[in-house]
C-alpha cells in the first residue's frame, strides 16, 4: 500500500495540479472505492468477477477507458500554458477517485487473492474479510494522504501548463499499464 501504485499516482496527480484539498479529496474517494470493493469481497463478488474472464474484462476496459478520458480531457483543456487550470469541484475530485479504485480490476484480485490467506474458513469469513479489509483501508487511506498532502505541496511550485500536460499524461499512463497487465489472464473454472 505504502508503494506507488496506480491509485497514488492519481492522487499525486491530483494534488499536484489543484492542491492538497483536491489530492485529500481523491484520497478519501479511491478509498470509498476500496470500501466498495471490501463489501464485494466479503460477499463473494469479487471471487465471481475473478473468475469470469468476459466481467473481468469488462471491468478493466472500462476503468482504461475512464482514464484514457481523464487523460484527454486535461491534455485538450483550452488555455494557454500559463493559464491556471480552472480547479474541478471537491465533490467531483472525490467521485472520480472512487470511480478510478472501483474500476480497478488489481484491486479485485488484491482482496480476492490476499484477505482469504488470514481467514479461518471455520469462523465468520465474511466478518473477517470486512474487518481485515477495514484495516488494510485504513492503513491505505494513511499513504494516500501522504501523497495527496505531499503531492499538494509540490503542486504550486509547478507552472500551470506544466501540470495540465503532466496529469493529462499520468492518466494516459495508467490507462496503457491497466490496458496491457494482465494482457494473457484467462478465467479459471
Amino acid at each position: 500500500m505504502a508503494v506507488p501504485g496506480p491509485n497514488h499516482l492519481y492522487i499525486a496527480a491530483r494534488g499536484v495540479t489543484q492542491g492538497r484539498r483536491a489530492g485529500v479529496a481523491s484520497a478519501l474517494g479511491v478509498e470509498t472505492g476500496t470500501l466498495v470493493h471490501i463489501a464485494a469481497a466479503a460477499a463473494g463478488l469479487s471471487y465471481l468477477l475473478a473468475r469470469s474472464a468476459g466481467l473481468f474484462a469488462a471491468v478493466k476496459w472500462a476503468g482504461v477507458a475512464y482514464l484514457v478520458y481523464l487523460g484527454v480531457r486535461a491534455l485538450t483543456r483550452k488555455g494557454s500554458d500559463d493559464d491556471e487550470p480552472r480547479p474541478q469541484p471537491l465533490r467531483r475530485v472525490f467521485l472520480e477517485g472512487v470511480v478510478v479504485n472501483v474500476l480497478n480490476p488489481k484491486t479485485v484480485l488484491f482482496f480476492l487473492a490476499f484477505l482469504p490467506q488470514f481467514v479461518d474458513p471455520s469462523g465468520d469469513v465474511p466478518g473477517q474479510i470486512l474487518l481485515l479489509g477495514l484495516v488494510i483501508a485504513v492503513i491505505g487511506l494513511a499513504a494516500d494522504l501522504a501523497y495527496a498532502l505531499t503531492a499538494g505541496s509540490l503542486g504550486g511550485r509547478l507552472r500551470a501548463g506544466t501540470l495540465r500536460y503532466a496529469s493529462g499524461l499520468v492518466y494516459l499512463a495508467l490507462a496503457f499499464v491497466a490496458a496491457f497487465s494482465g494482457a494473457g489472464r484467462t478465467a479459471r473454472g
